[in-house]
């Protein structure tokens, strides 16, 4: 979908196409390749991530920081749990739990996803914010 320009006439629509940018991705990612996401990832990208202590910034440090991971991810399947997107003007965000199996385990994220709307009708990826969903602990 890199490339392709998007003209909304309305908030289901956004909704879709910005849903439809991220499964490309994360379809791309559980097969070992970083790509979908370094592809719609702006060049002014901030990252957080729980292996992380500090906020990354710049796509080209996204970039060195996905290469280690490259040919290495392999998930079963994954699920997309409530997707929602919120928008204003040339901005969206994603907020969504993923849950990704592989054999018998599962690995359950938070996700939050800030696209902009750059000129020629893209929508690029300006902030990522993955979180681990912590257990129930009563």
């Amino acid at each position: 979908m890199a490339g392709t320009v998007y003209a909304q006439t309305n908030a289901e629509e956004l909704s879709a196409t910005i849903i439809a940018l991220e499964k490309a991705a994360l379809e791309k990612w559980n097969q070992g390749d970083p790509g979908g996401y370094l592809d719609l990832s702006a060049d002014d990208v901030t990252y957080f991530d729980p292996a992380i202590e500090q906020r990354m910034e710049g796509l080209e440090n996204l970039r060195n920081y996905y290469k280690p991971a490259t040919g290495k991810i392999s998930v079963d399947r994954y699920e997309m749990v409530n997707p929602n997107v919120t928008a204003v003007n040339s901005m969206a965000v994603l907020t969504f739990n993923l849950f990704s199996y592989v054999g018998n385990d599962v690995h359950k994220w938070n996700c939050t996803e800030v696209y902009r709307l750059e000129r020629g009708g893209q929508w690029k990826i300006v902030h990522t914010h993955w979180s681990i969903v912590q257990p129930d602990v009563k």
